[in-house]
């Protein structure tokens, strides 16, 4: 598979007129590769000379990770005493007078670096070719992603079973994270979220020390990494007999997720999906209380491409995973927010995410 994918940005290279990419972010070595690190501030570079071998660049501490993990052969290797700018720029082929670089991932100061070390002056931006090979899931990816969506149900499972009045916020994260790591994930692939009560109202709340109380709101938002990919869900529940108001939010965001589920299929566009949640929880009577895009592209990135909102005219295709995800948030009162993750498939959609969305009391 990463073979396939090398050449496919041969093909690209061929098409484009570069002579060669730079491949800087560590999550598309991998993606190339097969090797994952997390190289800090040591410089790591899978350099991709069109019709020639690759040559991986890597610290020295992961010559030996590299050479059991990658699937290009060719590798080199910088001390920390070393200028690693240097060693690239002696790495580099003849030659080259345009270079594609990932944009996104450089800063300013280690694209001079570069520039000056391999002594191109023409530079593209190759995130385009990146962004399509990823939006289009192999089966692979999707077992990961199936892998990382089953932990972190089970996650929530263990969060939601510690919930009494009186627990704080941030005893429940800690417990979270403690569960992801016990049942396998890496790690969280974003802050984990716990908001009671009227926080709940808060889309990107911060947990504290905040307690759980009756007749309240608790919100959960957490996902997982596994095997490289990430997972992403949110629940929202309530803690013993809540006000008819609050069912009503609840209804209409559960109602809107339903909706956008049921229209996602190839062809359709993402804004189409936007707009139709949209509209049903503008005929609720809160449709100013719905903040957010409806979605996005979930992957070996937590936010990747495609963004799911109203403007985005783009087509859904198969092998595509985004999260659907309205939400409703009224100041003062509370907020609810249901995200599936869910995968395109040639004739329809995959619900990836399978822990229930009905209104569940908890914590009595």
């Amino acid at each position: 598979m990463t073979s396939s994918r090398i050449n496919k940005l041969q093909t690209y290279m061929n098409t484009n007129n570069l002579d060669a990419m730079l491949i800087t972010s560590p999550r598309h070595v991998y993606y190339l590769t097969g090797f994952a690190t997390n190289p800090h501030e040591r410089f790591l570079g899978l350099l991709l000379p069109k019709g020639a071998e690759p040559i991986l660049l890597v610290p020295a501490l992961d010559y030996e990770a590299a050479h059991a993990a990658s699937s290009v052969t060719n590798i080199h290797t910088h001390s920390d005493t070393d200028n690693a700018y240097e060693i690239l720029g002696k790495l580099m082929p003849s030659g080259i007078r345009h270079l594609g670089v990932e944009k996104e991932d450089l800063s300013v100061l280690r694209f001079e670096a570069i520039s000056e070390a391999v002594g191109v002056t023409s530079f593209s931006d190759i995130g385009l070719p990146l962004r399509e090979m990823r939006a289009i899931k192999t089966p692979d990816e999707v077992a990961r992603m199936k892998h990382a969506i089953r932990i972190v149900e089970d996650v929530l499972s263990a969060g939601v079973a510690k919930v009494k009045p009186g627990v704080t916020e941030i005893e429940l994260v800690a417990e979270l994270e403690f569960q992801m790591k016990r049942l396998g994930a890496q790690g969280p692939s974003f802050d984990t979220m716990v908001l009671a009560g009227m926080k709940s109202a808060l889309p990107h709340g911060t947990p504290d020390n905040t307690k759980v109380a009756e007749g309240e709101l608790l919100l959960f938002d957490l996902g997982v990494y596994a095997d490289g990919y990430a997972s992403d869900i949110t629940r929202t529940f309530a803690v013993g007999e809540i006000s008819d108001e609050l069912k009503n939010i609840y209804g209409a965001v559960l109602n809107a997720n339903r909706l956008a589920i049921e229209a996602t299929r190839p062809g359709v566009t993402f804004g189409s999906l936007d707009r139709l949640a949209r509209e049903s929880i503008e005929a609720s009577g809160y449709g100013p209380y719905f903040n957010h895009r409806l979605g996005h592209g979930l992957g070996m990135d937590i936010h990747e491409y495609p963004s799911i909102h109203g403007r985005n005219e783009d087509l859904l295709r198969a092998g595509m995973v985004f999260t659907i995800e309205p939400g409703i948030y009224v100041p003062a009162v509370g907020g609810v927010r249901i995200e599936d993750d869910v995968l395109v498939m040639p004739d329809g959609v995959e619900v990836l995410t399978s822990y229930p969305k009905q209104l569940t009391v908890i914590g009595s």
